[in-house]
């Protein structure tokens, strides 16, 4: 018999079924864990009420309720508590109603012991919950201070995430960081472009093979879901796999198992799914892109990205940003309050990357380490002033006053570039710059 120590942390276990109950215990014990019992949802939120517990395991059908009510109860009176469910195989609907609800993560009967103390463990890990900090999504709109939140929230979950937004607003960015607030920060996040895969490589770069398994396969490979195992696989731009895959993959987040090519035996791996598109995934289905069931299985919660003209006010406050890490390799850099404001108008259709690009761009151009409008090089688009000079836009006006001043600089100094860039003010990095965007050989 396995002695209980004092001090040691509690999980509740609530189940009708004497042989899941003993099963459940007896793994605790084994875990140094002590253990609670209870066959009902009643039974079960009196000892809630009595004893402090460090984590709860239901089953889903019980005698006087569903564990759907008890989750939904340890959500509002122990937000703090984490509580994982137990369904019955092939009723993994109940596990995503579950995980949508707040629940931690699920388990399918018959229970894997090595899925359960994998569970365990993650859960007895999660870190407490915190008051949202930016680690690296910075901005204080309204837009902002919501993402970060749910960042949080999403930390303290293993329910797949699917996360939306155009490109450049920092899918991959949310992705890392639901990582690093979570039970798995110290497991490996593996991220994935699905787009960029050959679709003949796609089976085994996922799920690796073994020695053999086709020419060239001279040794054992680990997939990304191996490689990811314990911690976090992304997968971005999920709607691009091919429907094959897509019924490999919708296997392997089901089962918690994979196949690696060339082999017989499946492999348990334990992995967080969290998916990104800059596409709509409902759209997706619709055109028969992507398989509903596959859907439904990614879009357990969803986190929104919202692209960087629903957040004006925090422009200036990201180009500092941006600006004080470029000047760590290039010098110092300012940017002059009219090339500020005119940013702040701009509609960013590629978001926080173009804003990057931008601001990479004026830093090697501008002159004096200050960033000024011309400098910028924006895009003629809504929002932004337009002004016609000659009957033309404003970049190509500008452009061809650059390229006559450029040209004017090169005939005085007999095509002397250093000479040119001197009489100019600018560098000779710079102006080599604007003479091949200029087309000046």
């Amino acid at each position: 018999m396995i002695k209980r120590k004092e001090n040691e942390r509690r999980v509740l276990i609530v189940d009708d079924e004497l042989d899941i109950l003993e099963l459940l215990e007896l793994a605790l014990l084994r875990m140094g864990l002590e253990a609670s019992r209870s066959k009902s949802v009643k039974g079960a939120i009196e000892l809630l009420g009595k004893h402090h517990f460090d984590l709860c395991l239901t089953d889903m059908r019980l005698p006087d309720g569903e564990g759907l009510e008890l989750v939904e109860y340890i959500g509002k009176q122990h937000p703090s508590l984490p509580v994982a469910v137990i369904t019955a195989h092939g009723s993994l609907d109940n596990a995503i109603a579950a995980l949508k609800a707040g629940a931690f993560d699920y388990l399918a009967k018959p229970v894997s012991l090595d899925q359960l103390r994998s569970l365990i463990k993650s859960a007895l890990t999660l870190p407490k919950a915190t008051s949202a900090e930016p680690g690296g999504l910075q901005g204080n709109s309204q837009a902002m201070t919501q993402v970060r939140e749910m960042i949080e929230k999403l930390a303290r979950s293993q329910a797949p995430v699917y996360i939306r937004g155009e490109s450049g607003s920092g899918k991959e960015l949310a992705a890392r960081l639901i990582h690093e607030k979570s039970a798995r920060r110290d497991k490996p996040f593996i991220a994935v472009n699905c787009g960029a895969i050959p679709e003949n490589l796609m089976e085994s770069e996922f799920f690796g093979y073994r020695k053999g398994a086709f020419t060239g396969a001279e040794q054992d490979q680990e997939g990304f879901f191996q490689a990811a195992d314990g911690g976090t696989l992304f997968l971005d731009e999920v709607a691009d796999l091919p429907l094959l895959m897509q019924v490999k993959l919708l296997r392997a987040i089901q089962e918690k198992k994979v196949r690696r090519l060339g082999s017989s035996q499946e492999e348990a791996v334990n992995v967080r799914i969290i998916s990104a598109t800059h596409q709509s995934l409902s759209e997706c289905v619709e055109k028969g892109r992507l398989r509903h069931d596959l859907y439904y299985r990614l879009n357990v919660i969803a986190l929104r990205m919202p692209p960087l003209r629903e957040m004006r006010e925090d422009i200036p406050l990201l180009a500092h940003a941006i600006l004080d890490r470029i000047s760590a390799g290039m010098g110092y850099c300012e940017i002059s309050a009219e090339a500020l404001h005119a940013l702040s108008q701009y509609d960013f259709p590629g978001n926080v990357r173009e804003l990057e690009n931008i601001l990479e761009r004026a830093a090697a151009l501008c002159s004096d380490n200050l960033i000024t409008l011309e400098d910028l090089q924006l895009e003629p688009g809504e929002g932004e002033d337009s002004v016609v000079e000659g009957e033309l836009p404003l970049q190509d006006y500008l452009d061809r006053v650059e390229k006559e001043a450029i040209l004017d600089a090169l005939g005085k100094t007999r095509f002397n570039r250093t000479a040119a860039a001197k009489l100019l003010g600018v560098t000779f990095r710079a102006l080599r710059y604007r003479m091949e965007r200029l087309g000046i050989k």
